[in-house]
């Protein structure tokens, strides 16, 4: 089985920054697209940005500029890195990725539990 564990949240004030990871483990062929959403209070899970396995990446427009997401392929995790972090962005953040657990198995996706990220001052 395969597992992602997020994390990196925490309460920080606006304008600050946080950088959130998403290790993966168990069995791991490979790690494909992985995307970061977010839910906030009341509001539907969105797509905040995603990365393929080859460093292509794309943003929701309302982080464009201050969020940006990378991978490190030989330790299985992604990361997002937040700046000029708003009262907005408040939500709980998650890592979602599509992996091939072997060569020739199907794609598989997964989600972890979140991370919790609060701004606020």
């Amino acid at each position: 089985q395969v597992q992602l564990v997020e994390s990196g949240g925490g309460l920080v004030q606006p304008g600050g920054s946080l950088r959130l990871s998403c290790a993966a483990s168990g069995a791991i062929y490979r790690i494909y697209g992985v995307n970061w959403y977010r839910q906030g209070p009341g509001t539907q899970r969105e797509l905040v940005a995603y990365i393929g396995w080859g460093g292509d990446t794309n943003y929701a427009d309302s982080v464009k500029g201050r969020f940006t997401i990378s991978r490190d392929n030989a330790k299985n995790t992604v990361y997002l890195q937040m700046t000029s972090l708003e009262p907005e962005d408040t939500a709980r953040y998650y890592c979602n990725a599509d992996v091939r657990r072997w060569i020739g198995d199907m794609l598989q996706n997964y989600w972890g539990q979140g991370t919790q990220v609060t701004v606020s001052s």
